[in-house]
């Protein structure tokens, strides 16, 4: 598991409609609380802060990591996601894998 840090790039799993922030937005952590509260900046194209807001890291994951200064891969973002799951939605996700990844490769074993 990938653990936030301080300036890394973070992308919101959950819509907060009392903030205006949808699932989807990335904002950059610009303070941590303790090692599950996390002040976030969300900021526009033009670099124009649009919300300022503590959240809990279950609300987000890790894109971009300051310490690297490299992206997330997308089979660490998939775990990020997974991890707070459920066993049953995780099981899920994992059958779906499976049975799609036979498709996709186009591997068959005799």
């Amino acid at each position: 598991m990938i653990n936030p840090m301080l300036f890394d790039t973070i992308e919101l799993l959950v819509d907060l409609p009392k903030q205006n922030l949808q699932g989807g937005m990335q904002g950059a952590i610009v303070h941590q609380y303790n090692s599950e509260l996390f002040e976030v900046e969300f900021a526009n194209s033009q670099g124009e802060t649009l919300a300022l807001y503590a959240l809990p890291k279950q609300c987000f994951i890790v894109m971009w990591q300051a310490s690297t200064q490299q992206a997330v891969s997308i089979i660490d973002q998939i775990a990020q996601i997974t991890a707070r799951l459920a066993p049953t939605p995780q099981t899920e996700i994992l059958n779906f894998a499976r049975t799609r990844a036979v498709q996709w490769v186009g591997v068959a074993v005799n």
